[in-house]
């Protein structure tokens, strides 16, 4: 199985950062991405980055750099994680919102088993964190069809891992315990989903 992990925008997207400049989501959502790709790697795992850029690429040229993957390895051989960090308002001041969701394109898909598997270990890497939910349509996952996800081919998710809008949230995201906390959310989603695909 081949991870590719997408981050969040890039260093010329206006606004996305916290109102105090602390966190700036394209760069902090890059290391993320990197240290879920390295311990994907120490664990065996083939794993790499949509995007090297510090550039904001766009989401049109991700998702055809994700099904190029695709198509070399197969489409059943791929998942792509999107990693962002949410906003509720401009970055201009402290707001109030609050937790953590992931998303898939409209409908049901392949991508629902994996948006699944990452609530889960959501629920205990950042315990006491409110998990936004939409059980519309019987599964915890938000849906839009965002680019790119939408536009790849293999099973995608968007995760918007808590708000740098919301001052407590953003100095958690920050800390040493924060960053691992997220970074081991999606790394152990990740496993969990291929385990239960390869029985």
């Amino acid at each position: 199985m081949t991870i590719l992990i997408d981050n969040g925008h890039g260093k010329d997207t206006p606004g996305k950062r916290s109102p105090d400049s602390s966190l700036l989501e394209w760069k902090y959502t890059r290391d993320i991405a990197k240290c879920i790709c390295c311990l994907m790697k120490l664990y065996g795992y083939d794993c790499r980055l949509v995007v090297e850029e510090d550039d904001d690429i766009p989401v049109w040229e991700r998702a055809k750099r994700v099904n190029k993957v695709c198509d070399e390895v197969g489409v059943d051989n791929v998942i792509l994680i999107s990693v962002h960090i949410n906003a509720a308002g401009d970055g201009s001041k402290w707001l109030n919102g609050r937790g953590w969701e992931c998303w898939t394109s409209v409908g049901n898909t392949k991508s629902d088993e994996l948006a699944e598997e990452l609530y889960k270990t959501a629920s205990y890497n950042i315990p006491g964190v409110k998990l936004r939910k939409d059980f519309v349509d019987g599964d915890s996952d938000k849906e839009n069809n965002f680019t790119v996800i939408y536009k790849s081919k293999c099973p995608a998710v968007l995760t918007e891992n808590l708000f740098m809008d919301n001052e407590e949230e953003c100095k958690y995201l920050l800390s040493k315990e924060g960053k691992k906390a997220i970074t081991d959310l999606h790394v152990d989603g990740i496993i969990n989903y291929i385990s239960k695909k390869s029985i």
